[in-house]
């Protein structure tokens, strides 16, 4: 390089240096014109592109969670015994979550979409099985039939979902979430499953490069900010920190969390003490046998089977049942000893790490533990008061599905160290 080319570059060196003495150091939303490192200009034909960023984009139906640190683990007796959720501290980091369970309508709308762009067997595949009402022994005929795609059930949890429907789910969310904020048309399948399916492409992992699209319109990516980090199914301590909300005991200035609760809400009862509403209980669940919802004409929690989604007050975090109405799905593959075996920072269980399934018999019929068993969380309209306790956690392989789980999605908080 000519000597000249290296005091202009110098020059503008200078200039930067200038710059952030006066309107400070560079930041994401303000990176400057020039690299704080080299000098050379951003947005160049032969400096790198930099994209215009105000901030991450807002997601449908999501609430913010602080982060921070938290003893995770049951809060009341162990009474079934299997000591797989002992109390520890972690520090989760601060995350997105949807206010409310997935819902019939939301389901029926992402089939409506799948219907049309993807192959007719995995629309095939996406279908709820609505046979998980059926019993042998009970007339449950109305819901086999009506629950998914009656109006009235609009609202109410999509159930007979399994973990891989799920999963699928988020990733159909996320490419049609960032279409829409990218200014793109509809999202189109790539491969045989295409954005849908078990197979994703780089577009539904937010991989695609820096460039603009053939009309000058910037490409969806990750490095244009201009889309949102994946919707996925929470990890157990995300789900179980969430459900917990002790952001709503603590006390300004005070680093000590003194309070805990056995439920998402205030005191050790399921009924709610105070005002007009005193004695109501505060989720949807099973009172004991034979006892769904209470007696004709004062019918407490309302509900014989699910509920509507936004029914019963909201937890701290302003999240609609994290306890009762249905369980939920999370990412996490089931061990029994997680709690000892994974990090202290945003923990999570992954297939066959520290613990392979080959320690646990399931050929021989002596364990139902393997990599695709999944844990589920909250307690449903079926489940007594115990599984209530956001520490409680159950197991089912990834590929079933009953009438008492459903799910919701979460989303990192990018950009952010918190």
């Amino acid at each position: 390089m000519k000597l000249t080319n290296y005091l202009c570059l110098a020059a503008v060196g200078l200039v930067t240096l200038a710059g952030c003495g006066k309107g400070g150091p560079p930041t994401a939303q303000k990176p400057g014109k020039y690299s704080s490192t080299t000098g050379i200009e951003y947005n160049t034909e032969k400096g790198m592109a930099v994209a215009n960023f105000k901030s991450v984009p807002e997601g449908p139906g999501l609430i913010f969670i602080e982060g921070g640190r938290t003893v995770l683990g049951s809060q009341s007796e162990d009474v079934t015994m299997t000591h797989d959720n002992i109390e520890r501290t972690v520090t989760i980091a601060s995350f997105y979550m949807d206010e409310a369970e997935v819902a019939n309508i939301h389901w029926l709308e992402y089939l409506h979409f799948i219907r049309t762009d993807s192959v007719q067997e995995f629309y095939e595949s996406a279908l709820p099985d609505t046979t998980v009402w059926a019993r042998d022994l009970s007339f449950n005929d109305p819901y086999v039939t009506y629950y998914l795609r009656y109006p009235g059930f609009r609202y109410f949890p999509v159930v007979g979902v399994s973990w891989l429907q799920a999963d699928d789910y988020c990733t159909w969310r996320t490419a049609q979430v960032n279409q829409r904020l990218a200014g793109g048309g509809d999202s189109k399948p790539a491969g045989k499953k295409g954005l849908f399916g078990r197979k994703k492409n780089k577009a539904a992992d937010g991989a695609e490069g820096t460039a603009n699209a053939g009309d000058g319109k910037p490409v969806a990516s990750i490095e244009n900010g201009n889309t949102l980090p994946n919707y996925r199914l929470p990890t157990e301590a995300e789900w179980e920190y969430a459900a917990q909300a002790l952001v709503g005991t603590q006390e300004t200035g005070n680093e000590n969390q003194e309070d805990k609760r056995i439920y998402p809400w205030d005191g050790k009862s399921t009924r709610n003490a105070y005002g007009k509403k005193q004695g109501q209980f505060l989720a949807n669940f099973k009172r004991g046998r034979g006892d769904y919802a209470g007696i004709a004409g004062s019918l407490n929690d309302g509900a014989m089977i699910t509920e509507y989604i936004y029914s019963y007050p909201p937890n701290d975090y302003g999240l609609y049942n994290m306890a009762g109405n249905v369980n939920e799905w999370v990412q996490d593959v089931y061990r029994p000893l997680s709690y000892q075996d994974v990090e202290d920072l945003n923990p999570f269980r992954r297939n066959g790490v520290a613990d392979p399934a080959d320690k646990y018999d399931k050929k021989g019929y002596q364990s139902l533990i393997d990599d695709h068993v999944r844990v589920y969380k909250g307690g449903s309209w079926r489940d007594v008061a115990y599984w209530l306790s956001p520490g409680t956690r159950r197991f089912m392989d990834e590929d079933s599905a009953t009438a008492t789980i459903g799910f919701r999605c979460a989303m990192i908080n990018a950009g952010s160290n918190k």
